[in-house]
């Protein structure tokens, strides 16, 4: 009995000294240099997680399916993603960000036929993500909660208002992945 004993302690020790180990081994891969305020890394580790999710959503729907509407009254498959995309480039240049480069007005962007094959798509989206994140990238604490004068609000607020923005109609699209019979991707 007493040597049983003896061998589950020896066995959870050794658990725990592999265990930490392996903590250390993980922690020791992150970047030392990374002084971000917590507040900076969680919204931008938000919007990357955004990207993948939406970027997985365009994967999933077939090429044939990018002019794909539910209904006549509705945007294409394409047309939601380039909404979303046009607004992933407007919304944070309302807080400070570089100008939209496709203006102004959405229609301009959701109309053009040659973002309208999967490539196409898939490449304006995973952009307007990058610029999104690229903006992100020049913030600190300060700046994120700096009231930006134009909209009155603070910058991690617009960035929070387009994060929800896009997930809303990334989410519209799950309806149209359905009527075409593809479980849309997984979101976790």
């Amino acid at each position: 009995m007493k040597t049983r004993s003896i061998q589950l302690l020896c066995m959870i020790l050794a658990l725990t000294v592999c265990s930490s180990l392996a903590f250390a081994q993980s922690e020791a891969k992150k970047p030392a240099d990374d002084k971000r305020a917590p507040i900076v890394k969680e919204i931008e580790s938000q919007w990357q997680g955004a990207k993948k999710h939406t970027l997985a959503y365009i994967d999933a729907m077939p090429e044939n399916a990018m002019s794909f509407k539910p209904t006549p009254e509705v945007r294409t498959f394409a047309e939601q993603m380039l909404h979303l995309a046009f607004w992933n480039y407007g919304l944070p240049e309302f807080a400070g960000g570089k100008a939209n480069p496709y203006g102004k007005k959405q229609d301009v962007l959701e109309k053009r036929e040659d973002m309208k094959t999967k490539a196409a798509l898939r490449k304006v989206v995973e952009e307007s993500y990058d610029n999104v994140l690229a903006f992100i990238a020049t913030l600190n604490e300060a700046k994120l909660l700096e009231v930006v004068p134009t909209v009155k609000e603070t910058r991690l607020s617009v960035l929070s208002h387009a994060l929800d923005h896009q997930t809303h109609h990334r989410a519209q699209t799950t309806i149209y992945l359905r009527l075409k019979g593809i479980t849309p991707p997984p979101e976790q």
